[in-house]
């Protein structure tokens, strides 16, 4: 009898110990950003645009463009020399070519602005940008002021932050 009480004890000491922990119930949270086209290819961008999640978020990127591979590639000096456009402690990613139907996963934990944009695309303006967090949070990193390897039609394209903020998403004009 005492050794039954004593597992029982434990059990829901046990349970106690992981409703005081949410991150150990809670599932890690996925959102997902589309690569997508028109028919032609005439146009080609991410859906969403501009994205805010809080840290530790997983942001998935699936190709749903039937005619092109694309690429999710964050502005960084060790991905092909670009200038750094994600926070500074932040891991840099490149999800390489993904074919019709492919998916990446890439997990944003440091707060801050995290711009990205498609390999053979970016010329077209197939650029993203994620907020993660808010600008309350400790090591927030901002948008990067520097822009010498971003011609001015591509710069303007990403959407502002506040902008983020304030929608929670931002989708390409007339692409509903």
């Amino acid at each position: 009898m005492t050794f039954k009480r004593r597992n029982v004890i434990w059990l829901g000491g046990g349970i106690v110990a992981a409703l005081g922990s949410p991150g150990l119930l809670l599932a890690k949270q996925v959102v997902t950003v589309e690569m997508r086209g028109t028919a032609r290819g005439e146009k080609i961008w991410f859906d969403p645009i501009g994205l805010s999640v809080s840290p530790g978020t997983t942001v998935r990127f699936i190709n749903k463009d039937p005619g092109n591979s694309h690429t999710a590639t964050a502005y960084h000096p060790d991905l092909f020399g670009r200038e750094r456009r994600i926070p500074a402690l932040a891991q840099p990613w490149d999800s390489d070519f993904l074919l019709p139907g492919d998916s990446f996963d890439v997990t944003l934990d440091v707060p801050g602005v995290y711009d990205y944009y498609c390999i053979p695309h970016e010329m077209a303006a197939m650029v993203g940008r994620i907020v993660v967090g808010s600008p309350n949070d400790a090591k927030w990193s901002g948008a990067a002021d520097e822009a010498s390897d971003i011609s001015a039609e591509v710069l303007a394209a990403f959407p502002k932050v506040e902008t983020i903020l304030n929608l929670g998403n931002v989708r390409v004009e007339g692409t509903q």
